[in-house]
């Protein structure tokens, strides 16, 4: 995972080419370790906006994609991730930028979050990427972290099914409590069970000691927190943390 930030346009930014440099930076590391893929994330720009995000950020975030793309060897996918939840946003950077993926943490449904009521756009995004002829991936999460439900917990079953057969996403994450935290084995074995053919990936969490264990259910793991120096997930990507990662990710 590649966080950014914070952007222009965001309190307390950086210049877009320090940005840049350390994008560039964690991705050659990445890169070399081995990882399949990298998600570029604005994850500097807290507070989160929670819909649509300004210009200045996707122009940002589409520079910076952009250049990853040139960089990294064909075999390294690319995703994109606007926080708080603007798809429509990071389906453009895809698109503009040739990602795979995108991540959604909002698809379908609604979550109370940091930033308020969040609620999913599934209907928009998959109209948008048809209309765009984007060949875009959209991974999205079930019951994200950093966020609760409305009412009572529905059954994972249930909230995975109608983000697969309702909401249409290609790959289903699921994450802990927040961010670095660890998922529950036993949601995660629900999730994969109710996803069916659909790809699951663990959001959150995933350790050097955790992931041969977690890759048994799942079918990757998105992972930043414990790349980074000394476990901060701001910090760059420490290069024996990612090497230690992947080594035993590629194991399994």
């Amino acid at each position: 995972m590649v966080h950014l930030g914070p952007l222009p346009g965001a309190p307390n930014a950086r210049p877009l080419e320090e940005t840049l440099r350390r994008a560039l930076v964690d991705a050659e590391v990445l890169a070399a370790a081995g990882f399949d893929g990298v998600f570029v994330e604005n994850y500097g720009d807290v507070p989160f906006h929670p819909g649509a995000v300004p210009d200045v950020t996707v122009a940002a975030m589409t520079r910076v994609a952009s250049d990853l793309r040139r960089l990294l060897p064909a075999r390294v996918a690319l995703g994109v991730n606007v926080l708080r939840n603007d798809a429509r946003a990071a389906l453009a950077v895809a698109t503009a930028a040739g990602a795979s993926a995108i991540r959604v943490n909002v698809h379908t449904g609604a979550r109370v979050t940091d930033q308020g009521l969040i609620q999913g756009r599934a209907w928009e995004t998959l109209r948008l990427r048809s209309a765009w002829g984007a060949d875009v991936a959209v991974w999205a999460d079930v019951a994200v972290k950093h966020s609760t439900s409305l009412g009572p917990p529905r059954p994972a079953v249930e909230e995975v099914g109608d983000l697969v057969h309702r909401g249409l996403a290609d790959a289903v994450i699921v994450t802990g409590s927040g961010t670095g935290r660890p998922v529950s084995r036993a949601l995660l074995a629900e999730v994969a069970v109710a996803a069916g053919t659909v790809p699951v990936y663990v959001g959150s969490g995933a350790t050097v000691e955790t992931v041969a264990d977690l890759l048994e259910t799942a079918h990757g793991a998105i992972v930043g927190t414990a790349l980074k120096v000394d476990g901060v997930t701001t910090a760059p990507v420490d290069p024996d943390r990612a090497q230690a990662f992947a080594a035993v990710a590629k194991r399994t």
